[in-house]
């Protein structure tokens, strides 16, 4: 699969990654065997970056990847994990001592001394916005706990923000046909910088890949049942805040669009891939079939300019006024 550069720190990811939240809690349930089972068909399928979190199951995220990662030591695999979410949301808690604590944790959670990636998780605003902040993640690195840190954000504000800080590696935002802000200054402007983009929620939580209908129901331990209007974090992460009625209507008419021998999956996936800006897209996967599914999208063919602009039409008749002036 193809790689690209992360052009302020030399790594490399395949453009297809994989997001690992739902291997450890919050997307119904997944056992340890299913979930060594998906990292091994994402790898298999040429998949080299995983994205965890420190607060994915506890730590349970962090901790199979390692396992799965003992047992294939023959693979390179970038794992970038995530931190700031396991104390009270208030920028006083984004400290050196904190830090350290929490990448100590994800060390311990991996099995390695120095951890590959590591992203402040979705902080409050005013973070973004300190200099020691970000003079304790240089620190960090200075004492090679960490190679290099990026951070996620929930607005294309906060985005823009960090690209302009100069050791930031990284910017993970939503980023789907169902949320097209950061095309207008986010993309632009991380590529100039040699930030890397890293593309999450691209199939809307599912929404995208034509699977449910307004009668669908998900189990109440999943983010997608309990969280639709931001009831336990940000309402953005679910269904990229798209009302849900009208999210599987337009995902009907998404699904619609495929190009024959996609799937509309990999018709949002192939979008995603082909932006100007893009390092890597990080879709999960509950099961092998899908994480499979999902690194094809990689040799799919380019999207036709008649196909974009449908999709363009789409979200600019259904979606936008939902989303745009939130995030």
């Amino acid at each position: 699969m193809e790689e690209r550069a992360f052009g302020r720190s030399g790594q490399h990811a395949s453009v297809v990654g994989l997001g690992t939240w739902q291997l450890g809690a919050d997307w119904g349930d997944v056992d340890d065997k299913e979930a060594l089972t998906v990292l091994e068909a994402a790898a298999e399928a040429g998949v080299t970056f995983f994205d965890t979190a420190d607060v994915y199951g506890d730590g349970r995220s962090e901790q199979t990847i390692a396992t799965f990662l003992r047992s294939r030591q023959d693979l390179h695999v970038l794992v970038a994990t995530k931190m700031g979410r396991r104390v009270a949301q208030i920028p006083e808690n984004y400290v050196l001592d904190n830090f350290r604590a929490w990448n100590d944790r994800s060390r311990r959670n991996l099995g390695v001394d120095r951890l590959d990636l590591v992203q402040l998780h979705c902080p409050p605003t005013p973070v973004y916005s300190s200099d020691e902040v970000f003079d304790a993640l240089d620190t960090l690195v200075e004492e090679e706990r960490i190679a290099a840190y990026g951070v996620s954000v929930e607005t294309c504000a906060e985005a823009l923000t960090a690209i302009a800080r100069p050791n930031v590696a990284s910017v993970q935002i939503i980023l789907n046909p169902f949320r097209m802000k950061p095309l207008l200054e986010v993309l632009p402007a991380a590529e100039k910088a040699g930030v890397a983009v890293i593309a999450r929620v691209p199939l809307a939580s599912g929404l995208l890949s034509g699977k449910y209908t307004k009668d669908t129901v998900f189990a109440e331990n999943d983010h997608r049942t309990y969280n639709r209007h931001g009831e336990s974090f940000d309402q953005g992460e679910t269904f990229s805040g798209v009302d849900y009625e009208t999210g599987v209507e337009a995902a009907v008419e998404f699904a619609g669009l495929a190009p024959e021998g996609f799937t509309p999956a990999q018709l949002a996936l192939r979008w995603i891939i082909q932006l100007p800006g893009v390092t890597t897209v990080i879709p999960g996967a509950r099961t092998p079939e899908q994480a499979r599914a999902n690194a094809a999208a990689a040799a799919l063919p380019a999207l036709s300019d008649e196909t974009l602009t449908a999709i363009r039409d789409l979200y600019d008749r259904r979606i936008k006024d939902q989303v745009e002036g939130r995030w």
